[in-house]
């Protein structure tokens, strides 16, 4: 099931009829409200929701925009907070979220879940990656660094989100929605790999907690050789909500148009997801409609069965 997000252009409008009929002109008939949307902005919404113009799929915490935020910033509040009051903010807004989902008919909700204290490493290896210095000596022991550090983090991050996890469960389920804990592009946030297998275990008999699979994120990954793409998703499917779907100019550049980065095998790793699943389309504000409307056109040869029961409008051209 295709979906697209509304942080593709909710800091251009001001109206959010208008938002949505711009995503609707890309040939879209169902969206994810996403993080970074405006309080202001939700009447427009509501009212093309209430008329059955558009369908939603799912949100992206925290939906709408905390009114003290001035800018798109999801991770303002953290789950992992060593400050109980940044993390009881973070809590609230959710659940004020999770009641929004409702109001929608959405299905899921992403999560961030937060970030360690360590700051930077990841974008070091990405330095070095660019340099040329991929499985270098020096790369591969700063890499191993890396790891120790972030393992030393891990239970208390661990030990926050689970807690939060639970105290979300019951709301979540009263809305009818599942809790989708995103993979992130940072080894420095929370949860790495190793600790979303934890995360899924521990509540693989809970039905309001999933994972939710960020093609861009672990590509970002991939590339600094922190993980195999093609092994993880494989290894996630059974636990697996939905997708953000993005390509990757190489090694960092996300939130680039479906087919227009360095992703190899891209198709490969599509076709890998359930057709029913969400396929949320989460481009960045800079990406231009004719290359969205382009890529739409080739994922309709390539993909067609994940439009089943949808009403997708595709481009008469391909330009």
């Amino acid at each position: 099931m295709l979906s697209f997000s509304t942080c593709w252009n909710s800091s251009k409008h001001h109206d959010g009829a208008k938002l949505l009929q711009e995503i609707t002109g890309l040939g879209f008939d169902t969206v994810e409200l996403s993080h970074g949307m405006t309080v202001s902005l939700l009447p427009g919404i509501q009212e093309t929701f209430d008329k059955g113009q558009i369908k939603v799929s799912g949100l992206h915490n925290f939906f709408p925009s905390p009114v003290e935020v001035m800018v798109d910033a999801p991770d303002c509040y953290e789950f992992t907070s060593h400050r109980p009051a940044e993390r009881d903010r973070a809590f609230k807004l959710t659940l004020r979220t999770i009641e929004t989902a409702a109001y929608f008919g959405a299905k899921y909700l992403v999560l961030h879940m937060g970030s360690t204290p360590l700051r930077g490493l990841t974008k070091e290896l990405e330095t070095m990656v660019k340099s040329g210095s991929l499985n270098s000596r020096k790369y591969v022991q700063k890499k191993l660094d890396f790891i120790r550090k972030r393992e030393a983090a891990s239970p208390a991050s661990m030990k926050r989100i689970i807690q939060v996890l639970e105290k979300l469960i019951e709301p979540a389920k009263e809305a009818g929605i599942v809790l989708a804990v995103e993979s992130r592009s940072h080894f420095e946030q929370v949860p790495t790999e190793r600790e979303m297998v934890d995360l899924m275990k521990h509540f693989e008999d809970c039905p309001q907690v999933g994972y939710w699979h960020d093609f861009g994120h672990v590509q970002r990954k991939h590339n600094l050789d922190l993980i195999d793409h093609q092994q993880w998703l494989e290894k996630m499917l059974p636990y697996l909500v939905g997708c953000h779907v993005h390509d990757v100019e190489y090694p960092a550049k996300d939130h680039r148009v479906p087919f227009t980065g360095h992703m190899d095998n891209f198709l490969e790793l599509m076709k890998m997801v359930p057709a029913e699943k969400p396929m949320v389309w989460e481009l960045s504000p800079g990406r231009r409609p004719v290359h969205i409307r382009r890529a739409l056109a080739r994922w309709a040869e390539e993909l067609p069965e994940t439009f089943a029961g949808q009403n997708i409008t595709l481009p008469e051209t391909a330009d």
